[in-house]
């Protein structure tokens, strides 16, 4: 059987070093990160992810704000909320809860908040930034691939890497970071042909794209590397991309759903937080 990464393990024991690290800068700095997450309406899901993100901020030592907005707010509304956080020198990050009612383009909000206190990463001038190879904030989900990979030493370097899934969030960052540590990467999505093929020939499989048993054990190759992103319910009960009971035998190493990339994310997002703090107090 592959060896189990647990996100869940792993991010108890990064929380722990974020912990000291706050209190380190609590130290220094006689302030602690301060992360404000704007949430919009009130999707059940969202509320859940937001509750969890407040709650482990609490539990680092850093500062959690959390404002609601009815989900009858004017864009004008929430572009000018940004713009108060943006000046204020007290909040050190920004995060707006997506998805956002359909009145309101959430391009317009992602290029609203100051790229300096995205701790999200989409900002255009941080995708730009690790595009280019140069500082920047990366988004938590993929930064959280690589910690989980790094974690078990997993070589990456030359390694043949395939991604699932196009996403601006996921897939296209997951790939970018994959290369700066200078992987071969092939991006695929659901108009690619001999999908089966090309994962074959892998030695690591990143699945984010949103459809449960998009991975099956017969398109991965003995030894192969499996990260599963993906998040869907299946008779109510929550699974990710990959068919982890007939794959986990073959694959060295194999991430389960849940306990395992979801967890990280959280944790880069704190990361992230430290992050926009110390780039503030330069």
């Amino acid at each position: 059987m592959g060896e189990i990464i647990s996100g869940k393990v792993l991010s108890k024991e990064i929380r722990g070093q974020i912990k000291l690290e706050v209190e380190e800068l609590k130290a220094l700095y006689k302030d602690v990160p301060h992360l404000v997450v704007i949430i919009v309406g009130e999707d059940p899901a969202s509320e859940s992810y937001v509750k969890a993100k407040e709650r482990a901020c609490i539990k680092a030592g850093m500062k959690s704000t959390l404002i609601k907005l009815s989900a009858d707010v004017t864009e004008e509304e929430l572009l000018n909320e940004i713009a108060n956080l943006n000046s204020d020198e007290g909040v050190h990050g920004i995060l707006v809860q997506l998805p956002l009612p359909k009145h309101i383009d959430e391009n317009k909000v992602i290029d609203a908040i100051d790229y300096k206190k995205d701790v999200d990463g989409f900002h255009p001038l941080n995708i730009a930034y690790m595009h280019m190879g140069r500082e920047a904030i990366h988004p938590a989900t993929p930064s959280g691939v690589i910690t989980m990979l790094k974690s078990k030493n997993i070589e990456l370097k030359g390694k043949d890497a395939i991604i699932i899934g196009r996403s601006n969030i996921v897939g296209k960052p997951v790939a970018m970071l994959l290369m700066k540590e200078h992987a071969t990467v092939t991006i695929a999505h659901s108009r690619t042909q001999n999908l089966k093929e090309k994962c074959l020939q892998a030695d690591i499989i990143v699945a984010a794209v949103g459809r449960a048993n998009t991975v099956t054990a017969d398109m991965v190759k003995e030894g192969a590397v499996v990260i599963d992103v993906g998040v869907n319910y299946v008779d109510g009960k929550l699974v990710g991309d990959v068919d982890f009971e007939n794959i986990k035998d073959k694959a060295s190493f194999i991430t389960p759903v849940p306990g395992g990339v979801g967890p990280m994310t959280i944790t880069s997002l704190l990361q992230n937080t430290i992050k926009t703090f110390k780039g503030m107090k330069k």
